[in-house]
């Protein structure tokens, strides 16, 4: 009698609890390896009992506006630190965050599964540094929490800049590892990942993200991939990725209502989040939304066109400053 689907599962997992000693003390070795190899660069600010990491490149200038850069899905701050920081830092105090359970920032558990929970928080403890009226740049899964905030905080805050964002409700389900995490096989593949995953395997996945573009030279050393690989940031992130749909939905209806400037970039070629789907029907449904098109642009665009992104920043200011 051939085994059904639940039952391969349950086998599965069978095999995997016996082997989880050895997994998890392989998987301790190697995350404490690769948080050696790629430390937190900013400081730790504590809100409701949970430290929350911060770059602060510092004000340029007295009065120089306040930037937030805030990542996507599987990431931290250091994709912004990499090469977008630089290219800002002398016109902003750019302050870029690792959101909520993912790379040095603690969970807030379920609560953090709402991108305007997590804004709330970010905003919080940016708060402590002397935010002030900021804009707030959100890429992929970070355009979710950018738009929280906006919705959440829209007079204290001059602008958005939304790059490659997942705003909009989606059909269809999520890809297979995502769905894998809603069984019961989700912890132990969890830890199988983080136990024995080869380098090469993340490598993979960076360049199916950049795609059509190509990684740069020195990021994946550099941005710390395999940050994303240990047990509790894989459980974080499935867990928010999996609860977006739910999120967004309860959101969009209330984007029309904004009035704040909102500035886009989407590439043409984005095969992670669609250009119709979330950026074409934002600039449909809200008066104050600007897209710029990336034409054979994929889903990274602050790396394969950072000078497109640093004009859309500068174009929210002077438009908030217009207003």
């Amino acid at each position: 009698m051939p085994l059904t689907v639940p039952a391969i599962l349950v086998a599965l997992v069978v095999l995997l609890t016996g082997c989880a000693a050895f997994l998890d003390q392989r998987a301790d070795t190697r995350e404490a390896e690769w948080e050696a190899q790629t430390p937190p660069l900013g400081q730790f600010v504590t809100v409701d009992g949970a430290r929350i990491h911060v770059f602060d490149a510092g004000r340029p200038y007295p009065g120089a506006p306040d930037l937030v850069l805030i990542h996507g899905a599987n990431g931290n701050l250091r994709d912004f630190t990499f090469d977008l920081v630089a290219r800002l830092q002398d016109d902003f105090r750019v302050l870029a965050v690792d959101r909520p359970g993912l790379g040095y920032s603690d969970s807030l558990g379920e609560a953090d599964s709402d991108p305007r929970v997590q804004a709330r928080v970010l905003r919080a403890a940016l708060l402590q540094l002397g935010l002030e009226r900021p804009i707030v740049l959100g890429h992929s899964y970070g355009g979710a929490v950018a738009m929280g905030w906006a919705l959440e905080f829209e007079d204290d805050t001059a602008g958005v800049v939304l790059l490659a964002g997942a705003t909009y409700p989606w059909q269809g389900p999520l890809g297979g590892w995502y769905r894998l995490n809603d069984t019961p096989i989700g912890r132990p593949a969890r830890a199988l990942v983080a136990a024995l995953a080869p380098q090469n395997t993340v490598s993979a996945v960076l360049d199916e993200v950049f795609q059509p573009a190509r990684v740069p030279p020195g990021y994946v050393e550099y941005f710390g991939p395999n940050l994303s690989l240990r047990r509790a940031s894989q459980a974080n992130n499935t867990r928010q990725v999996n609860a977006l749909l739910s999120y967004v939905t309860q959101m969009y209806r209330s984007y029309p209502s904004l009035t704040l400037p909102i500035e886009l970039i989407h590439g043409d070629a984005d095969t992670i989040v669609g250009l119709e789907l979330h950026s074409r029907r934002m600039v449909q449904e809200v008066a104050s939304a600007r897209l710029t098109i990336v034409e054979n642009g994929g889903h990274m665009p602050q790396h394969s066109n950072p000078q497109m992104v640093v004009d859309a920043i500068h174009r929210v200011r002077d438009r908030a400053a217009a207003r």
